[in-house]
């Protein structure tokens, strides 16, 4: 499946990759920032504060290039920013329940708190949500380009599908029967 392909340059659903990527890009870029303002050593487990979240130069690292990656996948749009939105997503939950595991403990190099793991679960589901939305869903209407993508070729109408079929297939790209 080449994601590229799969929906239009000008389709409505762009705006909300990019709305989406470019929000949770910018609070990370801030986040990060801060913490580079703030002068913190890069391993610093002390437990020094920003936003009600802890953080170190470490950290401070790491959400400035999340946040740029997700402010270049705004800037590029379509299905890249959909892709990143959900990778990046993803990786946030896996980051919290890491981290979840790590809270008090030496290896916990990044100096997360509950309230990290926390904003790690919450940031990752947010992300995860604007680069699935219209990508994943049950009831996808019939004019989303996923959902044409996925039943190109099939002809719903006559399979005794509950879905109707689309009024905009002409008869002669029906399948044969027996396919």
């Amino acid at each position: 499946m080449n994601l590229r392909d799969e929906l239009p340059v000008d389709h409505p659903l762009n705006r909300v990759y990019r709305i989406g990527a470019a929000l949770c890009g910018l609070l990370l870029l801030l986040f990060g920032c801060l913490g580079f303002a703030d002068s913190l050593s890069s391993f610093d487990t002390d437990g020094r504060q920003i936003a009600g979240l802890s953080t170190n130069g470490l950290l401070s690292t790491i959400s400035v290039a999340f946040g740029l990656l997700l402010f270049v996948a705004a800037l590029i749009g379509g299905n890249f920013a959909s892709t990143v939105n959900i990778t990046v997503g993803g990786l946030f939950v896996l980051s919290g329940f890491a981290h979840l595991a790590l809270i008090g403990r030496p290896g916990n190099i990044l100096d997360f708190g509950l309230t990290n793991v926390i904003f790690s679960f919450v940031m990752g589901l947010l992300i995860m949500t604007f680069g699935m939305y219209g990508r994943v869903s049950g009831g996808l209407p019939h004019d989303n380009p996923y959902w044409q993508q996925r039943h190109a070729g099939r002809d719903i109408g006559s399979t005794g599908g509950n879905r109707p079929q689309d009024p905009r297939k002409r008869p002669t790209e029906a399948l044969p029967p027996g396919r």
